[in-house]
């Protein structure tokens, strides 16, 4: 946990030295009781429910043990976390941190919680369309590139980056954040390799990447497909179950993000080529911190603004780092993210070895 602990560390420490905004919010406040709402958007993706609800409510509680800390998650429908944003209004939130299922739609209800003077926290994708306290997040568009890069190198490694194309398997299109991976991505390939389908796809659905996925094998043949870039882990499992009922022997470089289990396990098998470790820990953390003293009446400086087109916010933008067969050992299990024994299952043991890892 070396990694993790240095890293929230340094965090807490941009809150104490740094200065975007700093002083006091003219928020209603909880005193030394708040109760703060936690929205997060979805559960196919297994972040969530793993790793950032239970880290953020650890952390909360260890700061303010008489917090409360309301919990919603909207299951990727917007109409539901509108309704689950009011409830946490009307259940008294001092505080809410959201991650919207559309963060391009969220500005009426953000706007509704000013208006009662609660403070509002984005975290993990940016909220357009209204300015708010703060965005918690990764810088979205170099993860985007590090994949991009990392899928090159792979190609560039097999000897295939100029023998055919590349699918892009990208996020849904209701995600800000979706359309910075894609960006950072496009930086890293455009003009390197030939992009020749491309899909956003709703929900970050993995059956709907896997039906993508057929679609561009139909329409360009299998022999054409040398490489594809898919925005995160779960649509990452649908490729691959695409590529193996189109018949593939050897699997072309693929990418993904999350570093979800069952995605480690893929790379010490080959299946997937990478993935992006981010320190949910750290984000998950910092949202805590910064909403316990936002309902404290506090708010801390950040050392960083984003701009979401209709204010700077101040932010927290943590780094992400890519994860292969050659370094997992060093990051994720280094981290204590997963132990040896949760990704060393039977079905895995061999590759479990020939990676240095039993």
């Amino acid at each position: 946990m070396r990694r993790i602990l240095l890293i929230t560390a340094a965090a807490a420490a941009f809150v104490l030295a740094a200065g975007c905004s700093s002083g006091t919010v003219d928020a209603k406040s909880g005193g030394d009781n708040p109760t703060i709402a936690l929205l997060l958007p979805e559960s196919k993706t297994t972040r969530y429910e793993a790793f950032d609800r239970p880290l953020f409510e650890a952390k909360t509680e260890q700061l303010c043990a008489s917090c409360r800390v309301l919990y919603f998650n909207a299951d990727q429908d917007a109409a539901k976390q509108q309704g689950q944003f009011e409830s946490a209004l009307t259940q008294g939130a001092d505080v809410i941190v959201l991650d919207a299922v559309n963060a391009d739609a969220v500005a009426p209800q953000v706007n509704q919680a000013k208006q009662k003077k609660i403070p509002v926290i984005a975290y993990d994708r940016l909220i357009s369309g209204i300015g708010y306290e703060y965005y918690v997040s990764f810088d979205n568009v170099k993860v985007g590139r590090v994949q991009g890069e990392a899928l090159l190198a792979e190609l560039t490694k097999r000897g295939t980056a100029d023998k055919g194309q590349v699918v892009m398997i990208n996020g849904a299109p209701t995600d800000p954040s979706a359309g910075d991976y894609k960006q950072g991505a496009h930086q890293a390939l455009d003009g390197k390799v030939k992009v020749a389908r491309e899909f956003d796809t709703p929900d970050w659905s993995p059956d709907k990447a896997q039906q993508e996925m057929e679609q561009a094998i139909t329409a360009l043949g299998k022999d054409a497909i040398v490489g594809v870039y898919s925005a995160n882990d779960g649509m990452a499992s649908g490729v691959i179950a695409a590529l193996k009922r189109a018949g593939y022997a050897t699997l072309p470089p693929l990418t993904g993000q999350d570093g979800e289990l069952t995605a480690v396990q893929r790379i010490l098998t080959g299946e997937q080529t990478m993935t992006i470790y981010l320190n949910y820990r750290a984000q998950a953390e910092q949202a805590a911190e910064l909403a316990v003293a936002l309902g404290k009446g506090e708010k801390p400086p950040a050392p960083a603004t984003t701009d979401n087109g209709s204010a700077k916010v101040p932010s927290f933008l943590l780094d992400a780092i890519a994860v292969s067969k050659d370094n997992l050992k060093d990051t994720i299990v280094k981290d204590g993210l997963y132990s040896v024994a949760e990704i060393c299952t039977p079905d895995v043991a061999a590759a479990c070895q020939a990676a240095g890892l039993k």
